[in-house]
This record gives C-alpha cells, structure tokens and sequence, in this order.
C-alpha cells in the first residue's frame, strides 16, 4: 500500500468470473498512524472502504476491458468488524451483484489471517474516461498490480507475477 498516494491494492491474485481477489499490506510506519491513534496505532476504517472501492473498481475495469471508469457513488451497510494493525497483510475480495444503466454495485470484503475485518456494498457510476491520461494512468497501474483484463493480465503476466 501506498497511503499517501492512495494506491491500497498491492497485488490482484485473482479474476474468475464475477469475483476478484487481492491482497494488500498495511505498511509498518506511516503518518496515518500517528494521528490513528497515538499509542495505539490503527489502520482507519475510511481507507478500509477505500480498498475495498479500489478492488471493486479494478473488478470492474477488468470485466469490462477498460471501456468504462467505474466511480465511487455509494457506500451502503459498511460494517468494520474488526481492528487493523500496522503491518497486517489484508485479503481482498470484490464481487460484482448487479452492473447496468451505467451503474454497477459490488460486495467488499477485508479479511486479515481468515478473519473478516470489514465489509460493505458499494455503487459505482461508470462513465466513458473523461481524459486519455486518466485511462493511460489506470492501466499503468492495473498492469503493475496484474489485474487481469479479457482472460489476460495487463501487460502479459499471470495475476500475482512480475512487478
């Protein structure tokens, strides 16, 4: 993860059918934590929803080949089950439940060692890219985290291999 900049996925490790799973890991130091708390340092509850928006997004462009840029609309029932500490390693799961209209609505779900920590459903507006940087920044960093698109990684590599 990359708090400042707001990249929360690490690594998609899989694509099958409507369902994507990640990972992502909670840095050890940031200064995130030493407002969050001080003493006892948490990962916050927004960017939790924030990374299961982001694995939810990255469902979508994927199913959907890049046509569309899915943008957050709603969060609905989200429920924070649980603590997450600095430097726990986070599973990542976003299922598609409904997609038309122009927009589409997931489930997301964080587990930390088998264990749920947080869950919510989420609505999407999704919208032609509104500028070519946009679309080009997006699949730069499908590619690095190896969002697969069409049955095939971005940029050729397995989901969870290279760089």
């Amino acid at each position: 993860m990359r708090l400042e900049y707001f990249q929360m996925i690490d690594r998609v490790l899989s694509l099958d059918g409507t369902r994507l799973v990640a990972e992502a890991h909670v840095p050890d130091t940031s200064t995130v934590f030493e407002g969050h708390f001080p003493g006892h340092p948490l990962m916050p509850g927004v960017l939790l929803v924030e990374t299961m928006a982001q694995a939810s997004g990255y469902l979508l462009l994927g199913l959907n080949g890049f046509a569309r840029m899915p943008f957050l609309a709603a969060v609905k029932e989200a429920k924070l089950r649980g603590f997450v500490p600095p430097g726990a390693a986070l599973t990542v799961e976003a299922e598609l439940v409904h997609d038309g209209s122009g927009y589409a609505m997931t489930a997301g779900r964080i587990s930390v060692d088998g264990r749920r920590v947080c869950d919510s459903e989420l609505t999407f507006k999704t919208l032609p890219f509104p500028a070519p940087e946009l679309e080009a920044a997006m699949r730069a960093q499908a590619a690095r985290i190896g969002l697969p698109v069409g049955g095939q990684p971005v940029g050729g590599q397995p989901a969870g291999q290279g760089g």
